[in-house]
């Protein structure tokens, strides 16, 4: 191995970017890293410091093998000045860099560049599965198969992509690997990339999210969602659905909970909704049932309702000269309604 190449394998340490987030080399056929970008918990932040040798820990490293000592003598040959390596703040473990430790403690050196992570130690040891497989001496197969399955065991709620990113692995591999670990068992959510939470189990979210607006209807649609693990959307659903009366997670015939209302529509069409049913609910709510603008709102929303049945009689009865007047009124109700409505809306998201 040639020192430029050696120099090739790290990321220029005057670089602004994530030295994580670069696709690495190397065509084993379950090679499918593509970066993880999103994963905020695994970003590192902070000033390159200069640390002394003597106060780090050696890594805990998913190399089974341990150092490789002819890419140490290669690393001690370059006279560049290398990256800083990777140490987790709290306990001072090396997470990336035990090659160029190494070939410093050789060469005599006390002290090393060095960036900090400040995170979780299982946070620390994905961060440098990841760090080993985009650069410096590749992680072999075997190696990387038993990342996985170590941060399986440790962080089982994490997605199988973001394993797989992490590690270098195809989707399907960690999912392979997944079952193993968990014997067919799995957890009730999982974490993303990008972080949020989300169940694996629809109904259930929905389920969860109708306890929490019955036990705090002054939740708001975001602390709901939080809570239970799902969409704002979705909760926005269900609480409609609870208002109506109707069951939060639909069954369809073969047996699969109903999708969720997306917020790019109105989640019900006017024949969908039991005004009086909704009204009731309304009423039992505690919130609005013990307050006095709560029971002002109940009496605003009677003195102006007006149901599908109430207006075919009311239309009867109108003189044929006045129509055009009480259908101006009547559309400009229903616009005053659907602004309203929408306010509504947007206020909760």
């Amino acid at each position: 191995m040639t020192i430029s190449s050696v120099l090739n394998q790290y990321p220029d340490p005057d670089s602004d970017s994530d030295p994580c987030s670069e696709s690495a080399a190397g065509s084993e056929s379950d090679h499918a890293f593509d970066g993880d970008p999103d994963d905020a918990r695994l970003a590192v932040h902070g000033e390159i410091v200069l640390l002394r040798i003597t106060d780090l820990v050696d890594a805990d490293s998913p190399r089974s093998a341990g150092v490789d000592h002819d890419h140490i003598r290669t690393i001690a040959a370059v006279e560049e000045q290398l990256p800083p390596i990777l140490v987790h703040a709290q306990t001072m473990r090396v997470i990336d860099g035990m090659h160029r430790l190494a070939a410093a403690r050789g060469k005599g050196q006390t002290e090393i560049r060095a960036r900090l992570f400040y995170g979780g130690v299982h946070d620390a040891f994905r961060l440098g599965v990841r760090a080993n497989v985009v650069h410096g001496l590749p992680l072999t197969t075997a190696d990387r198969h038993a990342a996985a399955t170590r941060i399986l065991r440790a962080q089982p709620s994490l997605s199988d992509r973001s394993i797989a990113g992490a590690t270098g692995l195809a989707t399907r591999t960690v999912a392979g690997l997944r079952r193993q670990v968990t014997n067919g068992a799995d957890g009730r959510i999982r974490v993303g990339r990008d972080g949020r939470v989300r169940p694996l189990n629809a109904t259930e979210g929905r389920l969860t999210a109708s306890r929490i607006i019955a036990a705090q209807p002054e939740a708001s649609l975001r602390e709901i969602a939080r809570a239970a693990g799902i969409s704002v959307g979705t909760a926005r659903d269900v609480r409609l659905k609870l208002m109506a009366g109707e069951d939060p997670a639909p069954v369809q015939r073969d047996g699969v909970a109903a999708a969720p209302a997306t917020s790019d529509g109105p989640p019900h069409s006017a024949a969908e909704v039991d005004i009086g049913k909704a009204m009731d609910s309304l009423r039992r709510d505690p919130s609005v049932r013990y307050s006095d603008s709560g029971r002002a709102l109940v009496r605003w929303l009677e003195a102006r309702i007006v149901t599908m049945g109430q207006w075919r009689g009311a239309s009867d009865h109108i003189p044929v000269h006045s129509r055009g007047s009480v259908e101006r009124i009547a559309r400009e109700c229903a616009r005053a309604w659907t602004q309203f409505a929408d306010e509504i809306r947007q206020s909760d998201t």
